[in-house]
Order: structure tokens, then sequence, then C-alpha cells
């Protein structure tokens, strides 16, 4: 009789030590809120990664924009040459190599001197500027123009050494190459990848929100490609037919700076008016009507062609983005900006496609 109490005391004690703990969570409510919180949290350890991992992954994205660039390269020969699709990716990167390589040799020639030139005379083209405005009423202290000349030739600085910069950035630019050399030889073999990280029925959704997205983008690019290579080519042929100084150099930069659409006509279009009016009165209206019509013909052509193919962005949601990006990671951020806001756009309406569908359904 005594060992009976104390058995019972024993299975008791054992049965309180394999019950619940003071951290397990009975009440269905608590436990619905506690795995909320967990995702909450875990989304934002997620997005503190991504800020972190930031400038890497824009450099993946950079290396994926390249691919869709080589992609659509090898489509447009798919129409004219009937070969296997190893053999037109790798035509597409010769020609790339090729034309890089004529831009590094003419950079080097002709380009480069010109680039050296033109802060000065821009420098001199704002100070007769302001004189004429200070001639005319608008005055201004002395504090303020010089203020104001700092900050014009800050900005004339980074766009006339823009092309400098792209190349003193050889390492970012050769990952970025490579990384869309392995992406555009073997695209399948990423996409499954990135596939399988997801649940099975999502998997079909995936594929064609990228089929989407890889669609979009290449016509995206496609269109900027048009842009560079027609604005380009026209304001250099139109200003060295007029004797405009630095017509090689104009051209270029305003070919470039078509990739960034909304900051880069008027930034090219500055430099063409002040570099124009250094030749005189004439020239510099020369030059603001080859501007105008330059511009005239990417806003009423090209642009609507490729906004009918592409996503068609906001102006100010993509002048937005290209602030928010070029201020966070430079060149590269507003270079990247208006691919990502397209990305995203075409994962929104995909996603709201989809709820759409899963609503009719369960009706």
């Amino acid at each position: 009789m005594s060992d009976e109490p104390s058995s019972a005391a024993t299975d008791h004690s054992h049965s309180r030590s394999h019950g619940a703990g003071p951290t397990d969570i009975r009440d269905d409510l608590v436990r619905q809120e506690a795995k909320r919180a967990a995702v909450w949290i875990g989304m934002a350890a997620l997005a503190a990664l991504v800020v972190y991992l930031a400038h890497p992954l824009l450099v993946i994205f950079g290396g994926f924009v390249f691919a869709m660039l080589i992609d659509g390269g090898q489509r447009l020969l798919a129409r004219v040459l009937p070969i296997g699709r190893t053999w037109r990716v790798a035509i597409v990167l010769l020609l790339t190599v090729a034309f890089i390589g004529w831009v590094v040799e003419f950079a080097g020639s002709q380009i480069m001197t010109q680039a050296a030139e033109m802060p000065p005379l821009v420098t001199r083209q704002a100070q007769r500027g302001l004189d004429w405005a200070s001639a005319h009423g608008l005055t201004m202290g002395r504090s303020d123009v010089s203020s104001l000349l700092q900050q014009l030739l800050g900005g004339v600085g980074q766009v006339t050494q823009a092309l400098g910069g792209l190349f003193g950035g050889v390492t970012t630019l050769l990952i970025i190459m490579i990384l869309g050399i392995y992406f555009v030889l073997e695209p399948d073999l990423y996409q499954r990848g990135l596939a399988w990280l997801l649940p099975a029925e999502s998997r079909a959704y995936f594929h064609g929100t990228t089929h989407r997205m890889g669609r979009t983008l290449r016509m995206l690019l496609a269109g900027r490609m048009l842009g560079m290579v027609i604005e380009g080519v026209a304001t250099w042929i139109a200003l060295a037919v007029y004797g405009v100084p630095m017509a090689a150099l104009l051209g270029l930069l305003t070919g470039l700076l078509v990739f960034l659409p909304n900051i880069g006509a008027p930034i090219s279009g500055v430099l063409m008016i002040l570099v124009g009016f250094s030749g005189g009165t004439a020239m510099g209206i020369y030059c603001i009507v080859v501007y105008v019509v330059v511009q005239t013909v990417d806003g009423n052509v090209i642009v609507p062609m490729v906004a009918k193919r592409t996503a068609d962005l906001a102006p100010a949601l993509v002048l937005g983005a290209q602030l928010i990006f070029g201020v966070l990671f430079g060149i590269l951020g507003l270079a990247l900006a208006d691919p990502l806001v397209v990305m995203l756009k075409i994962a929104l309406e995909r996603q709201a496609e989809h709820n759409t569908r899963r609503d009719e359904a369960a009706e």
C-alpha cells in the first residue's frame, strides 16, 4: 500500500513532463497570429537581405537583360538564317564583340579627345548664358552664379564621362556579359531550376509569367536599340553636315542616352544646344532644329510602335523608378529601372488575372 501513492505521483509527474510546455500554443487564434507574425518577420528579413545584396542582384538582372538582347537578336536572325539556335547566338555575340571593339577604337581615337574638350566649352557657354540673363534684368548674386555653374558642370562632367565610366567598370560589364551568355545558351535550364523551387501547382503559372516577361522585355529592348541607332546616327550625320563641333561625341551620347527614357533626351539636347551656340547663333538654332526633329520622330514613330507591343508604362512611373534606382545604384540602376518596372508590372498583371480566374471558378 505504501508504494501506490509513490507510483501514482511518478506517473502524474511523467505525464506532466510529456504534456504541453510553456511554449506550446493551444489557442487556435493565437497560433494563427503567431504564424502571421512569423511570415511578416520572414518577409522583413528577406527584404533586408535583398537590400544588402542589392548590387549583386542588380548585376545578375543586368546579365538577364543582356541575355534578352542576344536572344532577341538571334530570333531576328532565325527569320533569314535557317540554322541552329546555338549558331545564331554565336553570330550575335560575335557582332556584339565587334561593335564594342569598334566603339573602343573609335572612342580612343576621336571620342575621348572630344570628351576632354567638351567640359570647358560647356562652361564658357553656361557663363555666356548667365551673362545674357544678367544683361536682361535677370540678376543673380555671385554666390548663386557660382553654385549654379558648379551644379551644371557636375552634371555635364557625369554625362561626358559616362562612356569612360562605362569602360572603367570593366569587371561589372564583364560579369554581366558572362552571365548573359550563360543565360542565353541554356535558358530552359535556369527556368526549370527556379520553377523547381516552387510548389508543383504553381509551376505552370510561373512558366506562363516568365514567358510573357521575356517576350515583353525583348520587344522593349528592341525598341530601345532601334531608337539608339536611329537617334545616334541621325544626330551624328545632321550635326556633321553643318560642321557642328564634336558631332561624333554628341551623336554617340545621344544614342547611348536613348536607353534612359525621360532623362536621356533632355540631357543630350542641352549638350547639343550648348555646343551649337559655341559656333554662333545660326549653328545653335540649327542644333535646336535637329534636336526637335529627332525627338519628334522618336516620340511619334518609334515610341508608339514599341508601346503597342510592350507594357505601356506611364512616363511618371518610369521617371520615378529611374530617380530612385539612380540614387541608390548609380548609372547601372538608372539603366535597368525601365526593365525592372516592366517586369514588375507584368507580374502584377498576371497575379490579377490569376485572382480573377480563381474567383470566377469559385462562383
